[in-house]
């Protein structure tokens, strides 16, 4: 095969970075991109850029939002009570699916992995600290994917954080061990979430 235009590789490698893309499906992208008019594909192009610019993370909770505080942290029919952490913000999008989940979040960035030199200094653990300092909160569910990086991660909180009036629970075991949140479906997660057990 002749050697593609540089900006056609360059579209193609790009692609290729992204999760579940392969060569194969790379290509596909880029050729389908390169055979759509200019004006079909700007719209994507300016998608792509006002990500960055337009969308944070929620200075209270971690979660994605174009404002200083998310949608969820300023609804005041959400129950305040329970504290739900999980590591990524695609792990609530995966939670609210369920739409049996009303209380608040609280995002990590992430596990404990000391092979990947990941440590508590690395994750949100001063913010969660910060917030469990409200009176209000009586119950926080450990909702970290069931590896031994989220287990470990949930039993690490679990023991930093205990105080009197607050019970730490952690998922059932609705999601299979070495799962990801996020391709998990939404029986299952609501499942997880039903049968969360106390840690000892």
């Amino acid at each position: 095969m002749p050697e593609l235009p540089a900006a056609l590789q360059q579209l193609i490698a790009e692609l290729g970075k992204l999760p579940g893309v392969g060569r194969r499906s790379a290509e596909r992208m880029a050729f389908a991109l390169l055979a759509s008019e200019p004006d079909d594909v700007r719209p994507l192009a300016d998608a792509v850029t006002r990500l960055h610019v337009e969308v944070g993370l929620c200075e209270t909770c971690g979660y994605y939002t174009d404002r200083g505080v998310c949608p969820i942290c300023t609804d005041p029919s959400r129950d305040e009570t329970v504290l739900c952490v999980v590591e990524m913000p695609v792990d609530v999008i995966a939670f609210e699916r369920t739409g049996g989940f009303r209380a608040r979040y609280h995002v990590l960035g992430g596990v404990l992995s000391p092979l990947k030199g990941i440590s508590p200094d690395d994750l949100n653990v001063a913010g969660l600290r910060k917030r469990l300092q409200n009176a209000s909160i009586a119950e926080v569910i450990l909702a970290t994917s069931p590896s031994v990086e989220g287990e470990a991660t949930a039993h690490y909180l679990s023991q930093i954080l205990a105080r009197d009036g607050v019970r730490f629970t952690r998922i059932g075991r609705g999601v299979p061990m070495g799962g990801s949140l996020d391709l998990a479906d939404s029986g299952t997660l609501r499942l997880a979430l039903e049968g969360r057990r106390a840690i000892d």
